[in-house]
């Protein structure tokens, strides 16, 4: 059921009871078919949170104490590490690019591919991985139990103490609360029109004409729905040097229908976290955009064109607790 609405761009939303109330700010911007405001936040446990972010620096979670999460999902510069492939334990390399941390809950599915179903089980991933972390959770808990700290905390939240599945929850509590609301574009939805300027409003128009908008859309433009990269052109064939990670979703499904088929970005804060796409290829906006014009819309975009709806995804680029990211 989740992949068929995920293939029809159907947007899994938290549940209403769950959003803060700041997030129902009005007046909105209405008629506005690609996305609304991000909400300011998502009501979490405040304990687990700061547990979770303490987790989510925590560099014992890795085989030789050397990889946090923060390490690949740096949270100065985008939630990502600008890197074209992450380094893991003993210099180990990453077989994707890696995505934004910073709003991730409100992607329905996690990785690339959409392997994972939740936060908590996209953990499970880079912890076992042995390019990443290569840990497992006897190692963790084992090492986490012998801490001063952690047994205390963790008893004070969860009967059982310190498990994996405990880890789990309170690092998914933390990147819950990895929200990036306010951007100048928030605030043009909310209906400050002096909030972008006349070139940026141009770009977002031309992203609508163009029909970026068809899969980047939602309130986070995009992470809703999957998409096979080269729609209207070989991207593989001409980019060259064949990974499977270029596979994409077919190395899950084995269906052919699925090759090269990839959850579609989302774009918030997108001028913070180059390089671009699942391999890393683009290293601008503007070679991003170009590409995308060419390999999933088909259609010639003039230089001019390009820089507006680059003007335009700058900004996307939001606050994190109250400071410009």
């Amino acid at each position: 059921m989740m992949v068929a609405l995920l293939a029809t761009g159907v947007y899994f939303w938290p549940k209403m009871d769950e959003i803060d109330e700041e997030a129902t700010i009005a007046p909105m911007r209405v008629n506005f078919n690609v996305t609304r405001p991000l909400p300011h936040q998502i009501r979490n446990d405040p304990k687990k949170v700061e547990l979770g972010e303490a987790l989510f620096n925590e560099v014992r979670l890795s085989k030789d104490d050397s990889i946090s999460c923060a390490s690949c999902h740096n949270l100065k510069t985008g939630g990502v590490d600008n890197r074209y492939r992450s380094i893991g334990v003993a210099g180990g390399i990453g077989a994707v690019n890696t995505p934004t941390v910073f709003n991730s809950v409100l992607n329905p599915v996690q990785f690339w591919d959409g392997r994972a179903p939740t936060l908590e089980a996209q953990i499970e991933g880079p912890l076992n991985h042995p390019q990443e972390m290569a840990s497992n959770w006897k190692q963790v808990v084992s090492k986490l139990t012998q801490d001063k700290r952690y047994p205390q905390q963790f008893n004070a939240l969860y009967s059982d103490g310190i498990t994996a599945e405990n880890i789990k929850d309170v690092i998914a509590s933390f990147e819950r609360s990895l929200l990036t609301p306010n951007s100048r574009f928030d605030q043009y939805l909310r209906g400050d029109e002096a909030a972008l300027t006349e070139t940026e409003k141009a770009g977002y128009q031309l992203f609508q004409f163009y029909g970026c908008a068809s899969c980047h859309q939602g309130v986070n433009l995009g992470g809703n729905m999957y998409g096979k990269m080269g729609l209207t052109g070989d991207y593989f064939a001409d980019r060259g040097n064949l990974t499977e990670a270029d596979n994409g979703r077919f190395n899950l499904t084995q269906e052919p229908h699925n090759m090269h088929e990839f959850r579609v970005p989302g774009l918030r804060n997108v001028a913070l976290t180059a390089p671009y796409f699942h391999d890393g290829y683009a290293d601008t906006l503007e070679q991003a955009v170009a590409i995308m014009a060419k390999y999933q819309l088909g259609r010639p975009m003039p230089a001019e064109d390009v820089k507006s709806i680059v003007a335009f995804l700058n900004t996307l680029t939001g606050q994190y607790r109250g400071a410009p990211l």
